[in-house]
């Protein structure tokens, strides 16, 4: 599905569910309507996408989603001149689009992009709220109810991959986490189907598994794990089979690390 396939889709279903945990929903609704741009930090599948999917259908508003990568560049995100039916045609990127027609534009892990990615990102993020083009010679401002989303994991930030000063201070920034335990046991049961009082062992477990982030995991279980796990014990997959497949093999390839994780899973679950 293209990304404008994309957008024009996220603004005619329901608003994907999401716990709020304190005032993020008010606090993005709020820098929508004073067009500030919002920055969204914390870890991996702490609820970050879904929560811009969810905000987007909210405000009833066209969603561009782009995942950054290493590739990605400005001409990605801007557009280019292609090649159609013979002739050479511009073809405008999600954010020239989300510029153009209005609506959210959401870089996910946009410290993964290039560097000339933030070079285009600077005028929209200020009081001009423009977009330059230079191939096309064009100027655009942005409309009303055009947004800037961005997200990064804090975690994996180092020298060569991090958000300078000078765009940090461009965005609202709104910090993330995993839910607090009661709230992280109903988004599991809610989106698994599994009875609660199971899912409340997931995050027991969970919690153990996090606090060996930065000995021997780089990053803690996600709440996504989790929901994937309990999906497949839901299903009828045995518990531990489950586990080794959602909580154990997707955070080390490393033998060791791999049998502390299994500890841990069968001290919780026996």
């Amino acid at each position: 599905m293209s990304v404008s396939s994309l957008a024009a889709a996220s603004g005619e279903r329901e608003a994907p569910f999401y716990r709020s945990v304190g005032n993020e929903c008010g606090l993005f609704e709020q820098a929508f309507r004073q067009r500030l741009p919002l920055l969204l930090k914390g870890p991996t599948g702490c609820g970050k996408t879904r929560f811009v999917h969810h905000m987007a259908a909210r405000l009833g508003k066209p969603l561009y989603t782009v995942a950054c990568h290493d590739d990605l560049t400005a001409a990605d995100l801007t557009g280019r001149y292609l090649l159609q039916g013979g002739e050479t045609r511009w073809v405008d990127g999600p954010l020239t689009r989300a510029v153009r027609e209005g609506g959210i534009c959401y870089l996910d892990e946009v410290v993964e992009a290039r560097k000339d990615v933030s070079v285009v990102l600077h005028p929209l993020t200020d009081d001009r709220r423009l977009l330059p083009l230079e191939r096309t010679g064009e100027l655009l401002e942005a409309p009303d109810d055009f947004m800037l989303v961005v997200s990064y994991n804090p975690g994996y930030q180092h020298i060569l991959k991090s958000l300078k000063p000078s765009t940090r201070q461009r965005f609202v920034a709104m910090a993330f986490d995993f839910p607090p335990p009661g709230v992280e046991r109903d988004i599991i049961a809610r989106e698994s189907g599994l009875a609660a009082e199971r899912c409340a062992a997931l995050v027991n477990l969970a919690a153990s598994l996090r606090a060996m982030k930065g000995q021997d995991l780089e990053e803690g279980v996600s709440t996504r794990l989790l929901v994937y796990c309990a999906t497949l014990i839901q299903g009828g997959m045995p518990i531990l089979e489950a586990a080794r497949a959602t909580l154990v093999e997707p955070l080390s390839d490393d033998v060791d690390v791999q049998d502390g994780l299994l500890e841990a899973i069968r001290a919780t679950f026996g």
